[in-house]
Order: structure tokens, then C-alpha cells, then sequence
């Protein structure tokens, strides 16, 4: 491939026209798909600020339940007395919190090919109806097969995150797709964050406020009850909610004379071919892009998972001995950064770079951020809480700046009509890479721990090292042959 070439599929300049031929002539009466073209035509370059709402609170409700229990998970498990030793509590946990993963593992892909055939909206409120209902069984939980059966129909029932963002592609015209993809990435991450705030303050109310729930309440009796609840009314609301926003799934049989490009150079014919192949598996721009997807979500997981314990450890392994308040507040501050970022940078950042580009740059970018953690060991005060507070949130910004690019090039190279089914099937795989993450995290960090006083690359240098050996490889990905360049969008 030429680097003219290369440089077109990576930022389409304004001389790559898609052409609607005939708009009126590509309108079917009755398709809600069509009805939505018309709509995104009449707002005229305006960004669809009704439907990205929805988008934005649909994703929170769906984010949620994932998080929401970590902060009383320990304790919960401890009163189900089914660990025999106080030792064994962190396995049953650990799988009690792995249950939604597998559950989303397994049926993620039936749930795209599902929102491909019968419409986004069915799938989303289907998956809004399955948090109202099983989060509060879980809450009610005595059991803890009782809660294992919860968390895994949840994560089966929930179908949303593949449909949510071709939802969040579809309301938005070409030059807003950035901001659509990162409105669902930034409030899925902000529901990471809100989740276990919800979880810590509401968990064990008769014990935590006493002069408002009575041991002998409700809210007593099922002391985990409370937060799962306040969950469910939302997920409720945005229920609800589901009957205003439009559908965007075509009904309609879509021929070959309704496809049709105006090309820049007639060289590109064949990387603007591939979407129209039936099968994904033909599909290398999106195979290839998934693959990346995937190496980096597993790199955020292990990574959310090791600054957490690497900051709470003790100073004698190479940990900060912070306080979990402290890393909770470092987390939270993260969380707003990407607020900010998300919704004024990052369109920007996507316009001028590609999205390309910019999660190269970005990938880049951690490497020498993730480099500069084992070194803090050696600050500390206010040298210490600028330092990590910095890297925190610049490794924040550049792990979404990767997350939304390739979530763009995933959903640019496939046809609308199997854009359900690829996110399905990439929510499958992240799935499985983010439930390895954690455990290999964790064998990772408790080996590491074990030769903390080595001379040659500590324990606290090893599991850094490790991180960045996995975003190299992850850069590594983006650039040919492993990386096949999705193609230019091409219209109905």
C-alpha cells in the first residue's frame, strides 16, 4: 500500500467525497434507518445532543452493576459463610466478580446479531430491563450461589455495550462520530467510577446511618440491598426513556446499486470493497482492528488493577502505602479528567490526527508514562501527590484516546447492517482478555512482591515493565502487516 494511500484511510481529506446518490432515491418509506438519515441530513452539521443524552445515560445505567459491588463484594462473601478460612474469602470474591464477565463472554455476540436483525432498541431495553430486575435479586441475595446465578444471568441478559455503540455511530453524522463513540467510552468509564462510590456509601446502611435504617428494615435485613436498589431505579427511568429516541437499523433489503463511492484514487477500489463482504471473518480491516481492541483492553485492566494495589502496598515492597481513600481520590480526579477530555478534546484531537494517529501517538505516549511509576517510590509530600495525580490522568486521557480510535475503526469497517454483530463479537473478546486481566495481574504482582530486593529490575520495575512490554506489543499491532486499514466510509 502507498503512503498516499495509507495517509487517505487514516484521515480522509476533503477531497473523498461519500455520495448518497439521489438522497431522495435511497429513502424508503416506513424504515426507521432511512427516517434517520433524513433526520441527521436536516441538523446539517449540528450534533444530535437528544440522542447522544440517551446514549450517555443508557451506557451509565449499563455501566453501573459492573462496579457497584467491589467496595462490599469482601464482606458479602464473609457473610455467606462459605469460605471455611478467612484466607479463602478473596478466592470466592474473585469469582463471585468474574461471573458478569463470563455471562457477557458468552452471549455478547447472539445480542449483536440480535440488534443487527431486530433493531438497537429492542436489545437496549431488553438489556435496561435485566438490570432492574436482577440487580435487585442480587441485592436480595442469602446465598452465594444465589448471587454467582445473579451476576451471570446479568451479564448474559445485559446485552448493551455492542448495540449502544453502533447506536452511538448511527445518530451521528460523519464528522460527530468521534464524539458519539467517546460519549459512550467516557460515560461507561465514569460509571466505573461512580459504581463503587455508590457500593462503599450505600452498603450496610443500618450500620453505616443508623438514625435512618434499622437493623430490623429491609435495609437491615439485606444489608447489600440498598445500592443495587438505587441501580435499578435508574436502569427503570432510562427504561422508560427507551420510547422517545429513534431506531437507526434499516429495514429495508439494501442492494448493490444503492452503494455506490465517489474515490479519490481508483488504487483504493478494493479496500472500500471489503465491508461489503457478508462474512466478518473475510472482513481483515475489522479482524485486524479487533485483535488491537482487545491487547489494549486487556493492558487497561491489568493496569487499573496494578496501580491500585501497587499504591496501597507497603513502601517496603515498593508500593506508595497509600490509603484506599488515597488511590480512590487519585482515581476519581482521573475519572473527571476524562470527563473534560472526552467531551471538548477529543473530537478535535480525532480531527486533525485521524483516529489512527492518534491512538498510535497515544500508545506511544504510555509507554513513557508507565516508565516514570516505579520512580515515585523515591518522592514523596507534595512531589509525590503532583507526580501521580499528573501520570494518573495523562495515562487516562492516552488509554481512552487508544479505546475510542479503535472503536471508530472497528465500527467505520463494517457495513450497518453487521455493525451490531461486531461489536458483539468484539464485547466478547475484551470480555475474555479483561477477565484473564485480572488474574494474571494479580499472579504478576504477588510474584513481583516476592523479589522486591532483587538487583536487577525489582519487583515494583518487573510489574511496570510487564505493562509496557503489553502496550508495545499493542503499538506494535496498529502498523502493517498486523493492522489491515479499515476503509474509507461508504454510504447507503
Amino acid at each position: 500500500m502507498s503512503s498516499l494511500e495509507e495517509a487517505l484511510l487514516q484521515k480522509p481529506p476533503p477531497s473523498v467525497v461519500v455520495c448518497h446518490h439521489e438522497a431522495a432515491a435511497c429513502h424508503h418509506e416506513g424504515c426507521p434507518g432511512c427516517a434517520m438519515d433524513r433526520r441527521k441530513e436536516s441538523l446539517r452539521g449540528r450534533i444530535p445532543y437528544k440522542e447522544l443524552f440517551f446514549v450517555a445515560a443508557t451506557t451509565l445505567a449499563g455501566s453501573l452493576p459492573i462496579t457497584c459491588l467491589f467496595p462490599f463484594m469482601y464482606f458479602m462473601v464473609r457473610d455467606f459463610n462459605i469460605a471455611k478460612r478467612e484466607e479463602d474469602i478473596g478466592s470466592y470474591a474473585g469469582f463471585l466478580a468474574a461471573s458478569y464477565m463470563i455471562g457477557r463472554a458468552i452471549t455478547s455476540i447472539f445480542w449483536g446479531i440480535a440488534a443487527d436483525r431486530l433493531g438497537r432498541k429492542p436489545v437496549i431495553a431488553f438489556s435496561m430491563l435485566s438490570v432492574v430486575i436482577l440487580q435487585i435479586f442480587f441485592g436480595l441475595s442469602t446465598k452465594y450461589w444465589m448471587a454467582i446465578a445473579a451476576r451471570l444471568l446479568l451479564g448474559s441478559l445485559n446485552g448493551l455495550l455492542g448495540p449502544i455503540k453502533a447506536y452511538a455511530i448511527e445518530v451521528c453524522q460523519t464528522e460527530h462520530q468521534a464524539l458519539g463513540i467517546s460519549v459512550v467510552n467516557t460515560v461507561w468509564g465514569l460509571g466505573v467510577v461512580i459504581g463503587p462510590g455508590l457500593g462503599g456509601y450505600l452498603a450496610q446502611p443500618a450500620e453505616k446511618y443508623p438514625q435512618t435504617f434499622s437493623k430490623e428494615s429491609v435495609f437491615g435485613r439485606f444489608p447489600y440491598l440498598l445500592p443495587c436498589l438505587v441501580v435499578s431505579i435508574f436502569a427503570a427511568i432510562v427504561l422508560i426513556s427507551c420510547i422517545w429516541p429513534p431506531e437507526t437499523i434499516h429495514k429495508h433489503k439494501i442492494t448493490e446499486k444503492d452503494i455506490r463511492i465517489v474515490k479519490a484514487l481508483p488504487s483504493q477500489q478494493a479496500h472500500w470493497d471489503m465491508p461489503r463482504k457478508k462474512s466478518l471473518l473475510q472482513n481483515w480491516p475489522w479482524m485486524s482492528t479487533m485483535l488491537s481492541y482487545c491487547l489494549f483492553g486487556l493492558h487497561e485492566t491489568a493496569y487499573s488493577e496494578i496501580l491500585s494495589i501497587w499504591a496501597v502496598s507497603d513502601s517496603k515492597y515498593g508500593g506508595l502505602s497509600f490509603s484506599s481513600g488515597d488511590i480512590g481520590q487519585v482515581l476519581s480526579v482521573s475519572g473527571a479528567s476524562l470527563l473534560v477530555y472526552q467531551l471538548i478534546i477529543y473530537h478535535w484531537v480525532n480531527k486533525f490526527l485521524g483516529p489512527l494517529n492518534s491512538s498510535r501517538i497515544a500508545s506511544s505516549l504510555s509507554i513513557l508514562v508507565l516508565a516514570t511509576f516505579p520512580f515515585m517510590t523515591y518522592l514523596s509530600g507534595t512531589k509525590l501527590s503532583f507526580a501521580i495525580y499528573a501520570a494518573a490522568m495523562t495515562k487516562s486521557v492516552l488509554g481512552i484516546t487508544i479505546s475510542c480510535g479503535m472503536c471508530l475503526l472497528q465500527n467505520n469497517a463494517v457495513r450497518q447492517d453487521q455493525r451490531g454483530t461486531a461489536n458483539g463479537i468484539a464485547t466478547t473478546g475484551m470480555s475474555f482478555f479483561k477477565a484473564v486481566a485480572p488474574v494474571g495481574a494479580g499472579i504478576l504482582f504477588s510474584w513481583a512482591q516476592k523479589r522486591h530486593d532483587a538487583t536487577f529490575f525489582p519487583g515494583d520495575q518487573v510489574v511496570f515493565l510487564m505493562l509496557i512490554l503489553v502496550q508495545l506489543c499493542g503499538l506494535i499491532s496498529t502498523f502493517e502487516p498486523f493492522l489491515v486499514l479499515p476503509p474509507v466510509e461508504e454510504c447507503r
